[in-house]
């Protein structure tokens, strides 16, 4: 883990509230892995916690949307901009460990930690089944590694009507990995314990330190209460307890 003063490299608005921001530099992350960031001195005073959305052999990438005041101070960097990363943080996914037919599921924003782990599958059969409330993005990134793009919109205007877990069976899969808000994760991890397919999910708790010290982001497992920032964000799903 580091905690250094980088440049911005790119700042895209790629989708409405939605950017991509890239930090010029090498990094040794494994997908899943999160960092910590922050621009200068300006409020709120934690970071807030961006998960690795891309990583090339020039630059680093991370996807996320406005949700505060934090995340408003990222959209306004522009190229050679400065601001504070700590990372990676956090377990990732065990890329080693997951084989055969795959099914990926994303609701909204949730998809930025998936992108990187697709790419890293190598030798996988994967679908990936992508949900949002009204217009798609960042699909289009991962068109070469999957077999099968599956989309739904809330709104209707791209691919299914509804929400994605509509469209996903996991019995057809040998692992299904997702990521998005709460409600859908508990959905798809309850399909998946009904047919007893692994599934596994990152989570995105609120989190204040990112190292594990402060307990914000507790989550409770059936080993008990769980950090997700130290211990996640990424877990097996039949492990997960969600409040109803």
């Amino acid at each position: 883990m580091k905690c250094l003063v980088a440049k911005t490299y790119e700042n895209t608005l790629i989708s409405e509230g939605v950017y991509k921001l890239s930090i010029k530099g090498k990094f040794d992350v494994k997908p899943g892995q999160f960092f910590m960031l922050k621009v200068g001195d300006l409020e709120p005073i934690l970071p807030r916690p961006i998960s690795v959305y891309d990583v090339d052999d020039e630059k680093i990438s991370f996807l996320y949307q406005i949700v505060g005041q934090g995340t408003k101070h990222l959209s306004n960097l522009r190229k050679n901009d400065e601001l504070q990363i700590m990372g990676p943080l956090g377990n990732g996914f065990d890329v080693e460990k997951i084989k055969g037919k795959i099914a990926v599921v994303s609701g909204g924003i949730g998809i930025a930690p998936l992108i990187y782990l697709i790419k890293k599958l190598t030798g996988c059969d994967i679908d990936l089944f992508a949900g949002f409330k009204a217009v798609d993005y960042s699909v289009d990134t991962v068109e070469k590694y999957v077999k099968n793009i599956n989309l739904s919109t809330e709104s209707g205007k791209i691919g299914h009507k509804g929400y994605v877990t509509d469209l996903i069976n996991p019995q057809k899969y040998e692992t299904v990995i997702c990521c998005g808000p709460e409600i859908m994760m508990k959905k798809v991890i309850s399909m998946c314990n009904d047919v007893k397919v692994p599934v596994y999910v990152s989570m995105e708790n609120h989190m204040a330190c990112g190292i594990g010290a402060c307990l914000v982001c507790t989550c409770k497992t059936k080993g008990g209460n769980k950090r997700t920032c130290k211990d996640g964000p990424v877990f097996d799903g039949k492990d997960l307890i969600f409040n109803d």
